[in-house]
């Protein structure tokens, strides 16, 4: 059973991402988002080790907003260098979609 409250779309969305990573070094990172929502997303391309409840900063276009770590893929697993994110301004409009229009991802 899917915990998302929302449905999400596919998405293949180019990003930076500004953050600290779990051993406290600072970095900027491009990054693909792979499938959003109106509350969050799923990046790849992350190498850096992040943890749970960390937030990041990502910008796409002009927007930029702040999203907090929901889990991050475990090494040597199909998700490896990839994060889950919810957004932390929920009313904040970020990535200029309309969801309804689109065709969700079928739930496993």
């Amino acid at each position: 059973m899917d915990r998302r409250r929302q449905g999400r779309v596919a998405a293949l969305i180019p990003v930076t991402v500004w953050g600290v990573d779990a051993h406290a070094n600072a970095f900027t990172q491009t990054a693909t988002v792979r499938n959003i929502s109106s509350s969050g997303a799923v990046l790849q391309g992350m190498p850096q080790k992040l943890k749970q409840g960390q937030v990041l900063d990502l910008q796409f276009e002009n927007e930029r907003a702040q999203f907090r770590v929901v889990w991050a893929g475990l090494p040597n697993t199909y998700e490896e260098g990839e994060i889950g994110l919810e957004r932390m301004d929920a009313e904040l409009s970020f990535w200029n979609v309309e969801f309804e229009r689109c065709q969700p991802i079928a739930q496993a």
